[in-house]
């Protein structure tokens, strides 16, 4: 595997979650810049070196609601 897809949301009750794509690893954190540091992580906890991905891609969602 060359890389590892998150997507990022952010939580009703503040900061960010991570889901991966495609494996089963979930992360959360108050800052993008923490996010970033829990989803390395939880990375390198899921997976053996030799099948280490070599970059994580994040895909960052958020939702504005505007009055008509």
């Amino acid at each position: 595997m060359t890389e590892i897809h998150f997507v990022v949301e952010e939580a009703p009750e503040g900061g960010f979650v991570a889901r991966a794509v495609g494996a089963d690893i979930f992360t959360e954190a108050d800052t993008l810049p923490e996010l970033h540091t829990q989803v390395r992580d939880a990375v390198h906890c899921h997976f053996e070196p030799e099948r280490m991905p070599s970059l994580i891609r994040l895909h960052i969602t958020r939702e504005e609601v505007l009055a008509a």
